[in-house]
């Protein structure tokens, strides 16, 4: 039977070892390193290779989401923290799953199953606001994204694309219903069936053909089609 390789990055020498216990109790996750930092765990990831990898939320001096701006991180992140439940709705959208410290058996046995039966991140437990950050798992690098600076969401098959004011983000496994559900309505709307935009950038509208529109849209070169289908709500939103 097929094993894995985790990591686990905590500050705390009795958090770590907290986990490292409890994981002795699944023998099919194999701890295959520790550190302290992300200094240290960004150089580990690249030696061990790791699966899954569990990951402390606020260490001295820096937070765990800093590891995804020093090294690419393909394997499953399960965020460790102490924060209550209000605090990681910032990170429930694309992680593997968070843990509540001090950790709970029970609740490590469901992640752990959830992680062998390669199931979907966790979705969103309730609608995120503007001012919302979001963890996501994308092709091109896993990252911390604010909702705000989120441009636009294009549909790719089963996945989205997603540009941000800093530049393309990749592809991510969350479709564009889930997506819908989620953003603010009042920032975000549908102008086409693969197509969601963020209306606070919108910089300038014009007529197309057959009613349609095209949305020019900051940090966006190209404009972006309208379909007629939802023209009607959008001229409405906006005035036209």
């Amino acid at each position: 039977m097929k094993s894995y390789r985790a990591l686990i990055v905590d500050d705390e020498r009795l958090a770590r070892l907290e986990i490292r216990c409890l994981l002795k109790e699944h023998p099919r996750i194999e701890v295959s390193g520790e550190a302290e930092s992300v200094a240290q765990a960004s150089a580990l990831i690249e030696q061990a290779m790791p699966d899954l990898i569990f990951l402390d939320v606020k260490m001295p001096g820096e937070s765990g989401f800093d590891l995804f701006e020093r090294t690419r991180v393909d394997a499953h992140v399960v965020f460790v923290t102490a924060y209550d439940e209000f605090a990681v709705r910032a990170f429930e959208v694309n992680a593997l799953d968070y843990l509540m410290k001090p950790v709970d058996p029970e609740r490590l046995a469901r992640t752990v199953d959830k992680f062998l039966a390669n199931s979907k991140p966790l979705a969103v437990a309730r609608p995120l606001e503007y001012s919302d950050s979001i963890f996501l798992q994308a092709q091109e690098s896993p990252r911390f994204v604010k909702i705000a600076s989120l441009v636009s969401i294009r549909a790719e098959g089963d996945y989205t694309s997603l540009v941000a004011t800093t530049g393309p983000l990749g592809l991510v496994p969350t479709s564009m219903r889930e997506w819908e559900s989620v953003l603010p309505a009042r920032h975000f709307c549908r102008i086409h069936r693969s197509t969601i935009i963020n209306c606070e950038l919108v910089v300038h509208v014009e007529k197309w053909f057959n009613d349609s529109y095209r949305i020019h849209l900051r940090h966006v070169d190209q404009p972006l089609v309208m379909s007629r289908r939802h023209s009607a709500s959008f001229r409405e939103r906006f005035g036209i």
